[in-house]
């Protein structure tokens, strides 16, 4: 049974054929850094999903999942590599 954070960071996924193999959402052209950047500049979570119309609540949560491990110095990035998109 995977945890509750393996099924949020089964949503960021690696190609290297979109963004430059940048991390996106469910294999979706949407990057992880643009949603963190617009939290970032202060964009609220609806204002998000009301933009973008197709990302679930979930999704934010996966981005912020992905930022914290990151800059705790897991390799996250390598462990979604393989990880196959929703």
């Amino acid at each position: 049974m995977k945890s509750r954070e393996d099924r949020l960071l089964a949503r960021i996924s690696v190609n290297p054929n979109i963004f430059g193999g940048k991390p996106i959402i469910r294999g979706m052209r949407i990057a992880v850094e643009h949603i963190l950047g617009m939290l970032a500049a202060g964009d609220s979570v609806e204002t998000i999903l009301k933009e973008y119309e197709f990302l679930e609540p979930e999704d934010i949560q996966a981005c912020l999942l992905y930022a914290h491990r990151s800059v705790a110095g897991e390799s996250v990035h390598e462990r979604i590599m393989g990880a196959p998109s929703r």
